[in-house]
């Protein structure tokens, strides 16, 4: 069984079980000001495994259940090994989290009212790493039935979120799925500078 079904199940647990547990939601969510001066740092990892509510998660991983298979798939191509892959995505989806809500540390860590809880940030990871792999692919928003180019959807995702972040007018993790975006971009090229060449040649041909 791929890895990212493994990751499914052990979010959606965890998830479910803390519906009915605010007390662990409360210890285990992101709190940059607990994480500074309480010394708290698993909250920058475990956030990524509760959720908010029922939608919150199955959003979140019905996206990692259609992406995280291709982007396994694209990592056992860069190691020629599946159970290197599966460790690569393993620690690239973890590495996500955390990666993705450093700019929110950095915001927050002196505003001990700041909460923030959900993959989202990785969840960007693995969709972005996946318009690597597979550029020419569509992608459906929700609620909207019509199928957009990766190309198109990636850069428009990405203006999207950055202004929402800017203007912070509602209680949306934009700054995690931005720079968890782009994280999901870097870090497969930075594995293998040859995907760039990829990606190029699939979109506008041999060069």
């Amino acid at each position: 069984m791929s890895i990212h079904i493994y990751i499914i199940a052990i979010t959606s647990i965890i998830s479910i079980y803390c519906f009915s547990n605010k007390n662990i939601v409360y210890k285990l969510l992101f709190n940059a000001y607990h994480i500074k001066y309480n010394r708290q740092y698993y909250r920058v990892l475990t956030h990524g495994f509760i959720h908010g509510s029922w939608g919150h998660l199955v959003f979140n991983m019905v996206t990692l259940y259609f992406f995280g298979g291709l982007v396994e798939q694209g990592f056992e191509y860069l190691c020629g090994n599946s159970f290197y892959a599966r460790i690569l995505f393993v620690g690239f989806y973890l590495s996500a989290i955390v990666i993705s809500s450093i700019p929110d540390y950095c915001k927050n860590r002196e505003n001990p009212e700041y909460n923030a809880l959900g993959a989202s940030g990785a969840i960007s990871s693995v969709l972005f790493a996946s318009i690597l792999f597979a550029p020419k692919m569509s992608v459906y928003i929700f609620l909207i039935p019509i199928p957009i180019p990766a190309y198109i959807f990636a850069p428009l995702y990405l203006i999207y979120c950055y202004f929402m972040a800017k203007k912070n007018i509602d209680h949306i993790g934009h700054s995690a799925h931005f720079w968890g975006a782009l994280y999901g971009l870097v870090l497969p090229i930075l594995l293998e500078p040859r995907l760039v060449k990829y990606v190029i040649n699939e979109l506008f041909g041999s060069i």
